[in-house]
């Protein structure tokens, strides 16, 4: 098995320890919101044609698939 190599993996806990709790969770909301975002960009590109109210439907559908069903 071939691991990736990851040589900013050092840095990056380095930066994530230096940053507070608040700071830490914060970030983690902007990653959130930048990946939704993303999200939504792709499925608009995907399906160009269809209506925003039809993009959030796929999108909200695609979402709960990938949530865990475990809790």
């Amino acid at each position: 098995m071939d691991i990736k190599e990851r040589p900013n993996h050092k840095k990056y806990l380095e930066v994530l320890r230096q940053m507070s709790p608040e700071a830490r969770l914060l970030k983690a909301f902007e990653l959130s919101d930048f990946t939704r975002q993303l999200f939504l960009h792709g499925l608009r590109r995907r399906f160009p044609d269809l209506p925003e109210e039809e993009i959030r439907k796929i999108f909200l559908e695609r979402v709960d698939k990938c949530h865990n069903r475990n809790y």
